[in-house]
């Protein structure tokens, strides 16, 4: 399930409604991604995230293919949001229900580092010396570089 909102989400009843009455999962894993207060020495005020309504939900619903594709999974769900967000503020929740633990670990894992760079989100970060664009880091795209089958 894929949802890209601007509302906020309480993660406790997103996981439990995940897997209600499937007796066949054996283990949920989950990551909730949180806005930080600081980036490198500056401290941040808020972040906005833009995307493109109706691409945005079909890019990640590709990359729960693919994870569907690579693992055995019971349930998946990938919450995001938009808008303006402060420090503390929950950004994503991902979570993925299997009945071996190995397998949720491993696609949540994947299903995370897919987003930071695959997904079409733009984040501009709000300073006290002004906005700014965030630009892709190299550390995300090595993370998603081992998730590759070609290399």
């Amino acid at each position: 399930m894929i949802r890209v909102q601007r509302e906020d989400f309480d993660t406790g009843k997103e996981l439990d409604a995940l897997t209600r009455d499937m007796t066949s999962v054996g283990g949920v894993t989950s990551f909730v991604g949180l806005v930080r207060d600081v980036a490198g020495a500056e401290k941040i005020t808020s972040m906005t995230l833009e995307h493109y309504p109706g691409m945005t939900e079909k890019l990640l619903a590709e990359i729960e293919e693919e994870a569907r594709r690579r693992w055995p999974l019971a349930a998946v769900l990938i919450i995001h949001r938009y808008g303006e967000l402060k420090p503390g503020d929950r950004i994503v929740l991902v979570a993925c229900a299997s009945s071996h633990r190995d397998a949720a670990f491993d696609a949540c894992r994947f299903l995370i580092d897919w987003l930071k760079t695959k997904a079409p989100f733009w984040k501009l970060e709000e300073t006290s010396a002004g906005a700014r664009w965030v630009d892709a880091k190299d550390s995300d795209d090595d993370a998603t570089k081992k998730w590759d089958k070609s290399s």
